[in-house]
């Protein structure tokens, strides 16, 4: 067997995401036949069937299945080489630090800037959706990330955990108490993924029931506009709470749910004295931020 094309591993996992070669087509801006015959190019080089297809669907086989998710820290793998390759060419000695809504990354982003006054620090902001995406694909060197993160590719580096809050509108019935069981809450909406509160989901009224949809959403900002306007709750971290401070929300400690934990994640292939020492500054200078009861 020769080896993998990047090109047609993009292409199955264009298809493999979309579940449809005509819209996997269009995002490639290929015709679909020419994706088509690569993507049979790739199974015969790989001796086995990706896809299940008939007129109405497709799907991915088991061996699709486990393509797809080592296709994906590989892809990632190597955009991130490119990139540091063509920083490198271009002579740009830069270190890029992402972060988390909420997380303050000053304290160590200063202090390696005061022992490296020519290097050129940079921020990225990430959401939930990509903050481990943007260690994979290069775009940082390292990333404050929220746990629970897949951990795959990953060097992870503990640096504190902080209190979880509930966040609702200011109109809700319980709005005016200074905190709440998690079992006031089990007759709420929730407008996140249960299992990011399993304390909730393990005796929420609505999971044994029809649980209506969760809307898409791309930010904090969205999600607590569903809130003001009364359509559900959601815990978030308690400095993500207090950096969104708005007259229509509020938050309430909930004694027993677990915290959030705050790590520095990198690439694990990547060895750099920068990375080191940032982490051993992180790790020092990151200190839990929110301490005490809540004040709203």
């Amino acid at each position: 067997m020769s080896d993998v094309d990047l090109r047609k591993l993009r292409y199955f996992v264009a298809v493999a995401e979309e579940l449809h070669y005509g819209r996997a087509a269009q995002r490639l801006y290929i015709a679909q036949p020419v994706l088509s015959r690569q993507i049979r190019a790739l199974e015969d080089e790989l001796g086995a069937q990706l896809f299940m297809r008939n007129r109405r669907s497709t799907a991915l086989t088991p061996a699709g299945e486990q393509l797809l998710a080592d296709a994906r820290p590989l892809l990632s793998g190597a955009q991130a080489l490119r990139r540091r390759v063509v920083r490198a060419a271009h002579g740009t000695d830069a270190f890029t630090v992402g972060f988390m809504p909420g997380l303050i990354v000053t304290a160590p982003v200063r202090a390696l800037a005061e022992r490296y006054p020519e290097l050129t620090l940079e921020l990225v902001r990430t959401t939930w959706d990509d903050q481990t995406a943007v260690v994979r694909d290069g775009r940082v060197d390292v990333s404050f990330v929220r746990l629970p993160v897949d951990p795959h590719g990953l060097h992870l580096q503990h640096l504190y955990t902080e209190p979880r809050v509930v966040v609702l509108a200011t109109n809700h019935p319980l709005a005016e108490k200074h905190s709440v069981f998690v079992a006031d809450l089990a007759d709420e909406h929730l407008l996140q993924d249960p299992d990011l509160a399993p304390e909730w989901r393990d005796i929420a009224t609505e999971l044994r029931a029809t649980r209506p949809p969760i809307p898409a959403f791309r930010s904090v900002e969205e999600k607590l506009e569903h809130v003001a306007a009364g359509r559900g709750i959601i815990f978030l971290p308690l400095s993500v709470a207090t950096f969104y401070t708005r007259p229509d929300i509020t938050y309430l400690e909930v004694p027993g749910i677990a915290p959030n934990h705050v790590s520095l994640a990198w690439a694990a292939e990547r060895t750099s004295p920068l990375i080191d020492e940032f982490t051993e500054l992180a790790t020092t200078l990151s200190t839990e931020h929110v301490n005490g009861s809540l004040t709203s």
